[in-house]
């Protein structure tokens, strides 16, 4: 039988992997989306674009909505401070999600140009807008979030919407939408061929050094923010809360992992490598190395954060010592252990169906697929 604080531990790798998922998976559909209305010059390069990732995306939301099971069901006191307190956040995350599908779905019902770009671009606000909130929700992870909690562990959340555009939060979003874009350009260099790719390679090499700067920026500014120190803390083999530990704030302190074990430092360092490496492959055409280096990249990028942030699930600005952590802010030993079976059962099927996937659709697209196959393609 597994420990209860092995159990703890896994869940943190489990949801940071199912992140990763979605974020390599997911993200270069929206990077694609986001794309759409600059790259395509004509209707049926556009076509070209939708239908590179028109296959996959709805199913590569399953590791969105697996992060979010994941999250309910492994950390529940996150869930509900997270969905009750970040409403307007989530709504509107939600809302610009909504164009995405729909825009795919009803882009091609009608043969009008007016209408197709109308609906290139909401593909571009449910793509851009939720890769910039990602961004945006991990810079408010290091700047912390506005709640409390009761003696009765009822959360309450102190801030409102606009809080959350802190400059720092806005920077955090910028290199998520960057680095995603850049995994869909990446994708798309793969997919398309002539003059179109060699846009797309362009517009990659623009999203990388954006990316880069912005990273740079990022991580400089984590060394003047208050991070948190935990000063005593129950065993995490018990069954314990937040209310339970005591901790405080210090300048730097999300620095404090990187300092206690210097080799972590090779993971931000890899960002800069993975990332220049995609750019090279790709111009020397060698896109599908280019993005395994990519999703190496984005891989890089959440563990750099989430380095800093360990073992801090939700940190709170009000009082850290009301902050979850992965050791108070889980679920029920049982619960975790049957979670855990589920997860050893069904994540081997989403990688074995999605790995199939993409390897029978593979292969260029070009305007001679496009008009081959008129009535069947987005």
């Amino acid at each position: 039988m597994l420990d209860y604080e092995i159990l703890k531990l896994i869940w943190w790798l489990i949801i940071g992997v199912v992140l990763f998922g979605f974020a390599i998976m997911d993200g270069h559909d929206m990077g694609v989306g986001t794309l759409l209305p600059f790259l395509g010059k004509n209707d049926k390069e556009r076509r070209i674009i939708i239908n590179s990732v028109a296959p996959h995306w709805d199913g590569n939301q399953v590791w969105f909505i697996t992060a979010g099971a994941g999250v309910f069901a492994a950390w529940p006191v996150v869930y509900s401070i997270a969905f009750s307190g970040l409403y307007w956040a989530m709504l509107l995350l939600l809302a610009a999600l909504f164009f995405r599908p729909v825009g795919f779905e009803y882009r091609s019902k009608i043969a009008s140009d007016r209408w197709r770009k109308n609906w290139d671009w909401g593909i571009f606000v449910g793509s851009a807008i939720p890769s910039l909130l990602f961004g945006v929700a991990f810079g408010n992870l290091l700047l912390g979030i506005p709640f409390h909690l009761d003696d009765n562990m009822r959360s309450f959340y102190d801030g409102n919407f606009f809080q959350l555009l802190h400059p720092f939060a806005l920077v955090c979003g910028v290199v998520s939408l960057t680095l995603l874009t850049l995994q869909g350009a990446t994708f798309l260099a793969h997919r398309t061929e002539g003059a179109l790719q060699a846009r797309v390679i362009k517009a990659a090499r623009i999203a990388g050094l954006v990316m880069l700067i912005c990273f740079s920026i990022a991580g400089i500014w984590v060394f003047f923010l208050k991070g948190i120190v935990i000063d005593t803390m129950p065993d995490p083999k018990e069954i314990i809360n937040p209310l339970m530990k005591t901790a405080h704030v210090e300048e730097g302190a999300w620095l404090n992992n990187y300092k206690a074990i210097p080799a972590l430092w090779i993971i931000p360092v890899l960002v800069y490598v993975m990332v220049l490496t995609t750019l090279g492959l790709q111009a020397m055409k060698r896109t599908l190395l280019a993005f395994v280096t990519s999703s190496l990249a984005v891989a890089c990028t959440i563990l750099t954060a989430a380095v800093a942030l360990f073992p801090f699930v939700l940190p709170s600005a009000v009082d850290p010592s009301m902050s979850i952590t992965l050791w108070d802010g889980t679920s029920s030993y049982y619960t975790l252990v049957v979670m855990l079976i589920v997860v050893i059962i069904f994540v081997p099927m989403i990688l074995t169906y999605t790995a199939w996937s993409y390897y029978v659709m593979r292969g260029k697209l070009n305007v001679e697929y496009i008009e081959a196959n008129d009535k069947t393609l987005y």
